[in-house]
């Protein structure tokens, strides 16, 4: 009876403990849950208020920077239309120079391209060599131009979608009209630009109709069209998601079924309006974060409490230990695996110099092989003449042996230019740079490759402007290049029937030689200038080419680059920094 009363109080107090845990415990919880409404509800609306506030600040530089482009752009057909040297060559019809000018102007300018109209409408210059001779008579920034005696502004609708904004001005000699000058205003780099930043943009005219916009699907459409080619979520979609993410609030439109805020503002052009959507994440990520750091302080104080319940936790502990070991040994593990990478990665950049270096011998031996058979010739000649001119000796006849001697000098001096040529582009190039004639490296270029262009039958075209090109370069690197664009195009045109291969060497802003084949042109452009890319069979190249073409133009202040041409075949361009008088002279001192 005494052990049963004394175990009663014990009992008893067991129960008044853990009823009064449970309680603290349901508190916590429900102190925890009021804690992150509370603090949802207050963050939320000043997050949302603080990026509304930068949306529109975002919209107004939008605005500024499209209008001080249609801005500066405005007053160059003004200018151009002054100029004396369209003005001229419209009077004399003489368009030689017209086009190189134009380019010149349009890198300063920041346009996307320039055309001078005659009084026929016809593209007569053009920095889009694509445009020449292209017939623009019924075009409105033609007939408006020709009307007005002010700057003519135009918004013309693309067939392939978007817009064309140009500006247009008459160019007048006399108060004669001699033609048209049409600056096309590049204002598509606005669009690329905003959707890097921005999650949706869009640009509306006095109309309302969509002529700038970051989803090319909604240009040429109003705003309520836009948004609905892509409609909100179903209602029950639209429920889920708003249980599942419970900071959001209602949204003022849907893009792509995103719910969004939308934000507008007026531009000082001809009524224009940019209209910017802007999704919720950066609120929900700003929301979330305080929320996580809030739950995670009440799952502390949870797990606090549930360790003075448990003892379990010295088991987790231990756990976490061995865990924490494992760690360390993947962490020196990895350390190890890094500094072994980063062995293999200065391993890999000698293996490269050196298979730059065997890639140039390799072409080198594949020219002597063509260029012994090419010796062979002179020495079959040499012999003739040796045989005859010993019998005309015989003969006592010396004037005609001395003729015959001569003969036999000249094929030795063509036979040691053939070896000259072969051994400076054996040797490497040197880091001392000196002006060069791109004209003659063109030739020797050219008289190198002479056996592989005679074996193949290969038809060379070369344009070639009256003066001197002159860059500052190591004319061995130089000569390199040009090789290895031969070579390109040589293998380019093998299954071609009758090969071609066109070089143009050019002297504007820069020195530009173009190479262009006839042959199936480029698969993969984006590859192809990468190292060991190659579309050749195995045993014929290992892809080092381009890419030691593309660093060596690279390292002497050009760029090289290829495209595809319209009628077929490939086009390699190498720009280089054009050598000028003054350049000239200090290169000499």
């Amino acid at each position: 009876m005494t052990q049963r009363n004394s175990l009663a109080p014990s009992s008893r107090a067991s129960r008044t403990v853990s009823w009064r845990v449970r309680m603290a415990l349901v508190l916590l919880l429900l102190a925890a849950v009021a804690t992150l409404i509370v603090t949802n509800t207050l963050l939320t609306d000043r997050f949302t208020t603080n990026t509304r506030q930068r949306v529109e600040v975002r919209l107004a530089l939008y605005s500024g920077n499209l209008l001080s482009e249609l801005r500066r752009n405005a007053i160059v057909p003004q200018l151009l239309s002054r100029d004396p040297a369209l003005i001229g060559a419209l009077n004399s019809s003489d368009f030689s120079t017209s086009t190189q000018r134009l380019i010149s102007f349009v890198d300063e300018i920041g346009a996307a391209s320039l055309m001078l109209l005659d009084r026929d409408g016809r593209a007569v210059a053009a920095t889009d060599r694509n445009k020449l001779g292209s017939a623009h008579r019924p075009e409105p920034f033609f007939v408006n131009a020709l009307r007005s005696n002010e700057t003519v502004f135009t918004v013309l609708r693309r067939e392939a979608g978007g817009y064309t904004f140009t500006y247009s001005r008459r160019v007048e000699s006399q108060s004669t009209v001699l033609g048209v000058i049409v600056v096309e205003v590049d204002l598509a780099k606005f669009e690329r630009a905003w959707a890097g930043i921005s999650d949706a943009v869009l640009v509306t005219n006095s109309e309302g109709v969509i002529i700038l916009a970051t989803e090319p699907r909604w240009r040429g459409q109003t705003e309520a069209e836009a948004l609905n080619v892509e409609p909100p979520n179903s209602a029950i979609q639209r429920a889920i998601q708003a249980t599942a993410d419970w900071t959001a609030l209602p949204a003022d439109a849907y893009v792509q079924g995103e719910a969004v805020m939308r934000m507008d503002s007026r531009i000082p052009f001809r009524g224009w309006k940019i209209v910017s959507f802007t999704t919720y994440d950066s609120v929900r990520e700003r929301v979330n974060g305080v929320l996580a750091l809030e739950i995670m302080g009440f799952a502390i104080l949870f797990a606090l409490a549930f360790y003075a319940l448990s003892r379990k936790t010295a088991v987790r502990a231990a756990l976490f230990q061995r865990e924490s070991v494992e760690l360390r040994a993947l962490n020196a593990r990895l350390q190890r695996e890094i500094a072994e990478r980063e062995r293999v990665q200065k391993t890999l950049a000698v293996a490269e110099q050196t298979l730059a270096q065997s890639s140039k011998l390799a072409a080198l031996g594949e020219m002597s092989a063509a260029v012994s058979h090419e010796l062979n010739q002179p020495l079959a000649a040499m012999k003739t003449y040796l045989a005859g001119a010993r019998l005309l000796l015989k003969r006592n006849r010396p004037d005609e042996a001395v003729t015959a001697f001569q003969r036999i000098d000249d094929l030795i001096e063509r036979m040691g230019a053939i070896t000259r040529q072969l051994k400076s582009y054996a040797r490497k190039g040197g880091d001392a740079l000196a002006p060069i004639e791109m004209g003659e490296s063109l030739a020797s270029s050219l008289a190198m490759m002479e056996p592989q262009l005679k074996a193949r039958k290969v038809r060379i075209t070369r344009h070639l402007p009256p003066d001197r090109v002159r860059v500052l370069g190591d004319r061995v690197r130089v000569e390199q290049v040009i090789v290895n664009l031969l070579r390109n195009a040589l293998d380019a045109t093998q299954a071609v029937r009758d090969p071609e291969i066109e070089i143009i060497l050019a002297a504007g802003e820069t020195a530009t030689l173009t190479v262009r084949d006839n042959g199936h042109g480029i698969e993969n452009l984006e590859s192809l200038f990468e190292p060991f890319y190659t579309t050749k069979k195995p045993g014929e190249g290992v892809g080092l080419g381009l890419a030691i073409s593309s660093g060596i133009v690279a390292e002497l202040g050009g760029r090289l680059t290829a495209r595809n041409a319209e009628g077929g075949g490939a086009v390699f361009e190498m720009q280089l920094p054009i050598l000028g008088d003054e350049t000239n002279t200090q290169a000499a001192e």
